[in-house]
């Protein structure tokens, strides 16, 4: 698991080599979620809002820390069963244990495309994956409320073969697809371009465990880029709705196929996961 931050430990983004056009004065998810993974890549806007979730929901370290661990088992596993393409959207900044890094340590030549809508976000990536194979790995700047803009993208379609199985990964980032947006929608798109033998993994976060601290942890998300959705068990389990779900179904991450004894508290990792096959 990534390492939780050290008491005292300060964020040292450097915001000087910024396009004027990036205003970091807004927070943004996926540098909150860098935030409460104990890296260094937010700024002060991010770790204001990050702290007042926190303040309302002192778990929710934790469960970023568990929603990272269940993507490296997620990718392992599927890397296992043959997978060797991954299409990663809403990536946020791939540390330690990213998708690629997992993937290639099962299956060697692994082909990942990594997505996120954040200019700052992919300005990271693309430094840290500067010494990647370009034929085998890219990074884009794309937004999931445009799916037919990632699929029609020249990276995707050089990296990716699609008449080939791929792995699309949605964690963590469905909660913010308002349902006006009409995620379902996004989510069969995307399906609909994927070979048979294609799968989809989600995690998402719920308010089935205890509705009003949650809500009022995610009311902080109102005013950064995108508001967190919260969803029920039934309404994460639809976007699975024409996938056969690989053991143990749609469960809160730390009973996803963890690689040892569950730890204590784990009933407080308030975000389900599952992995889904299509025929």
């Amino acid at each position: 698991m990534p390492k939780q931050p050290l008491q005292g430990e300060e964020p040292t983004a450097d915001s000087s080599s910024l396009p004027p056009s990036v205003d970091i004065s807004v927070a943004h998810p996926a540098r909150m979620y860098d935030y409460y993974l104990g890296g260094k890549d937010n700024y002060p806007a991010d770790r204001a809002a990050a702290e007042n979730v926190l303040a309302v929901l002192p778990e929710g370290r934790d469960m970023a820390i568990a929603n990272r661990a269940f993507l490296g088992r997620a990718v392992r596993h599927l890397a296992d069963a043959g997978i060797d393409q991954f299409l990663d959207i809403g990536t946020g900044i791939p540390g330690p244990g990213n998708t690629g890094q997992v993937a290639d340590a099962v299956r060697p030549g692994s082909r990942v495309v990594y997505v996120d809508n954040d200019p700052i976000v992919l300005a990271h990536s693309r430094a840290l994956l500067a010494r990647h194979d370009p034929d085998r790995t890219a990074v884009v700047q794309a937004d999931l409320r445009s799916p037919a803009a990632i699929l029609n993208h020249h990276d995707v379609r050089t990296v990716l073969d699609f008449t080939k199985p791929i792995a699309l990964l949605l964690v963590a980032v469905l909660h913010f697809i308002k349902e006006e947006e009409d995620p379902a929608a996004i989510v069969a798109e995307l399906l609909a371009a994927l070979a048979p033998g294609s799968y989809l993994v989600i995690s998402h976060g719920t308010d089935e465990f205890d509705t009003s601290r949650a809500r009022a942890a995610v009311r902080n998300y109102d005013k950064a880029t995108a508001p967190f959705v919260l969803r029920s068990h039934n309404q994460i389990h639809a976007f699975f709705d024409t996938l056969k779900l690989d053991a143990p179904g749609l469960v809160q991450l730390p009973w996803w196929r963890p690689d040892g004894e569950i730890p204590p508290g784990s009933e407080a990792i308030w975000l389900y996961g599952g992995v889904g096959r299509k025929a």
